[in-house]
């Protein structure tokens, strides 16, 4: 059962508020603060998605976790759409719960439409996708962080971090995290802590020329952490969002509008649960702008300051300004009109992200089909806030420079819910461990599309937010939304972070998926058993199949082949169609296993972080400040950043490995392979 803390003199326990007050520390120290005062292990800054799946991720992990927040009654927010997931975004979601997360069982919960998108191309693309109600999500995840064995709620707001020098010199940190400060002047000492302020980081709200201080629309910002972290020597930058209008549900004419009905029945995101709570799905619509539209944007923009190009906004989600500007060709933009809940009569549209006087808004959204008498509820406004080059960050989340600090979600310059929640429950994981002297749990980019998001963002930075799509990773046939839990499952068992109920569960059905597999490959059958149900096969070949085999053929699936094979219908739905996928990707496996062992070859080769890169001769001065900028934990980072040419990479594989590692001759090859084929593809390009 979580407690509830509150600031100093508000019901607070009396030891804790005694001990507090005798705790009068200058700025970064706490050198000395001894174990046996030290209430929490772990201390999370942010109740948003990210801060939401940190907590409980390192409370998992068995450290004494507190999450500290402004006010417990927005724990579980959207700030933003109500909405979850998407192409390549409900992947990661289902990475999250595969590791034993919240967000899965709650979108579930809280789940009002559902629906894969890119159903019609194959599963690597698919994107599961969910419309919750804000009001049910909410209350579900407050609740299930309130019931959270080993996690403390305190409310109040951090103003600073506490750190003090550090004595291990082999972690390439200056300093060491020893608390944090609140407003109210309050010290909670601590080693472990991680930063989850979303947008609220030096958040600024705009609407036209209006700006104001927050974090999101009545929610104050905050400033302290900013300062904090520029004065501890990281690089801050300033990135931007935007948020729709809200409209009246009754003052849309939905006859003009298209129907967007969810699945029937709908995919749960959650690998624990076979069926979602909603019985009778919410449907959503669909309406386009036009020229008029596009017209009154064009004549106000010089009435919006959110639309400066020297901060960057994201560019897979624009707002109404930038689709206008970019795409000027365009007739029209399609608007998602999503329901915000079951008792809700507010109406979210989608794609319309707009920061233009409210007037103006109100205007447009008029001369949309279907919206000619709109009721504009709130105006749509942009937020700029601050962020952290994540190329400060080590693969673990932890920052390079101040051991015990741990970055995630927006703060390190991505976008959305679902990329907050993975780097949540990723640092949660982490720090967790790191409180219990464990080592990291570290994914790469063949592990999970989570592995791919940290890599990039630690690796190469963000210019503009960060949105995770399909096309970012090279391994989409092999990390896909549907085995998850097959993929990292067994290694969040392995961190200590997945419970009993879920390992039973993915045990079990991975048994029913063996035993199918061995069904399908016992049964060897003539072309000509296989051509008399239909598939596409030569009856006169003399080669036999097995049942996973005849998966591959045009047309097939296990329906078909329970005509010959009945008791395949005896397995449950979902064990059925694992099987197909992964019979139907078995052909191309083999390429992507072979790619994934040269990666892990790469992965296995560490870099210091405290590499001279002016050192190594032959570096130009190009690739030294970018590897200096990037500090690379591995070889397969350093070979992922733009600059390094695969003659620099031999350069810095001979300066690393020189006498001691293994496989330095194999490394060795494959980089001067690397630096033939640049070579021949250069030759290529001048014929």
């Amino acid at each position: 059962m979580a407690r509830i803390y509150f600031p100093k003199g508000l019901n607070r326990p009396l030891w804790q508020s005694a001990r507090a007050s005798r705790l009068n520390y200058p700025r970064r120290t706490f050198a000395t603060v001894g174990s046996e005062t030290r209430p929490f292990d772990v201390i999370v800054v942010g109740g948003g998605h990210a801060g939401a799946e940190a907590c409980a991720a390192a409370a998992r992990a068995g450290a004494r976790t507190a999450l500290v927040t402004p006010s417990i009654d927005n724990l579980g927010v959207c700030s933003c759409n109500p909405s979850f997931g998407g192409i390549g975004k409900g992947t990661m979601l289902r990475e999250v719960d595969a590791l034993d997360g919240l967000a899965g069982r709650i979108i579930d919960k809280a789940g009002v439409h559902f629906r894969v998108l890119n159903k019609k191309k194959g599963p690597a693309v698919w994107g599961p996708r969910a419309q919750i109600d804000r009001a049910l999500y909410k209350k579900r995840m407050r609740a299930e962080l309130e019931a959270y064995p080993n996690l403390s709620i305190v409310t109040g707001s951090v103003s600073d971090i506490v750190t003090s020098p550090t004595e291990d010199a082999s972690s390439g940190a200056k300093a060491k995290i020893t608390g944090i400060k609140l407003e109210s002047g309050e010290v909670l000492p601590t080693n472990q802590v991680i930063i989850t302020t979303g947008t609220f980081l030096g958040g600024e709200i705009h609407i036209g020329l209006e700006s104001f201080p927050a974090g999101r629309m009545g929610e104050k910002a905050t400033f302290g952490l900013s300062k904090s972290l520029r004065e501890a020597g990281f690089k801050l930058g300033r990135l931007k969002t935007g948020t729709p209008p809200r409209l009246a549900k009754g003052s849309i004419k939905w006859e003009a509008t298209t129907p967007q009905p969810g699945d029937e029945p709908p995919m749960p995101f959650s690998y624990l649960n076979d069926t979602v709570s909603v019985k009778e799905q919410l449907m959503c619509y669909a309406t386009t702008t036009n020229k008029a539209t596009h017209d009154i944007v064009r004549a106000n923009l010089d009435k919006t300051i959110h639309i400066r190009e020297t901060v960057k906004g994201p560019r897979y989600c624009p707002s109404l300004e930038s689709k206008v500007i970019r795409f000027g060709d365009k007739e029209g933009h399609i608007v998602w009109l999503e329901p915000e809940g079951f008792d809700n009569d507010i109406i979210y549209p989608a794609g319309l992200s707009v920061t233009v006087p409210a007037d103006a808004q109100l205007a447009l959204l008029r001369t949309i089909h279907g919206l000619e008498d709109a009721v504009m509820l709130q105006p749509g406004y942009g937020v700029e806030y601050d962020y952290v080059d994540p190329r400060s960050l080590k693969r673990s989340l932890e920052t390079k420079a101040i051991q015990g600090l741990y970055l995630a979600g927006q703060i390190n310059g991505t976008t959305g819910y679902e990329e907050a929640a993975a780097q949540g429950i990723i640092a949660g994981i982490n720090a967790g461990r790191a409180a219990l002297n464990l080592p990291p749990l570290i994914l790469n980019r063949a592990d999970a599309y989570i592995g791919v998001m940290i890599d990039d963002l630690v690796t190469k930075g963000v210019t503009e937010p960060y949105r995770m799509f399909t096309a970012r990773t090279e391994f989409r046939i092999t990390t896909r939304a549907d085995n998850a839990d097959h993929r990292l499952t067994e290694l969040g068992r392995s961190a200590g972070v997945v419970g009993d109920k879920r390992w039973n569960i993915f045990e079990a059905e991975r048994a029913s998926i063996a035993e199918l597999n061995a069904l399908l490959e016992s049964a060897a059958l003539p072309p000509q058993s296989w051509s008399s149900i239909g598939l596409d096969i030569d009856p006169n070949s003399s080669r036999r199949r097995n049942g996973l085999e005849a998966l591959v053929l045009r047309g097939a699936n296990l329906e078909t082949l329970s005509r010959l094979i009945p008791k395949v219908m005896d397995f449950p739905p979902r064990v059925r169609e694992r099987v197909e996928i992964e019979a139907r990707y078995a052909p191309y496996l083999e390429v992507h296993e072979a790619r994934r062992a040269k990666l892990q070859m790469d992965e296995d080769m560490k870099l210091p972080l405290d590499l001279d890169y002016d050192a190594i001769s032959g570096l130009s001065l190009a690739e030294a400040e970018v590897l200096k900028a990037a500090r690379p934990e591995t070889l397969g980072q350093a070979r992922r950043l733009e600059v390094l040419t695969p003659g620099g990479c031999l350069k810095l594989l001979k300066y690393v490995s020189f006498g001691n590692h293994k496989n330095t001759a194999q490394r060795e090859e494959a980089a001067v392979a690397d630096l033939e084929a640049a070579e021949a593809e250069s030759q290529a390009a001048n014929l």
